[in-house]
């Protein structure tokens, strides 16, 4: 039973595209591993910009500065 976490920043992914990553992903595995769709569980997190880093400083404060 194949388990895929996808962590991501909350900044406006739509639950349409969420749901075309846990498709994507699941056929993925089907085709490259031979793994049963069925038994195969994708976990979407979504983090907070200000909870994530980027070369020790928050991505909230990067994309303020365009990077």
């Amino acid at each position: 039973m194949p388990f895929v976490n996808i962590k991501i920043t909350n900044d406006g992914v739509t639950s349409e595209k969420k749901a075309e990553l846990i498709a994507g992903v699941t056929k993925l595995l089907q085709q490259v591993l031979g793994k049963n769709p069925a038994t195969t569980v994708v976990i979407i997190d979504e983090v907070s910009t200000d909870n994530w880093g980027i070369g020790g400083e928050q991505v909230t404060a990067r994309r303020k500065r365009g990077v």
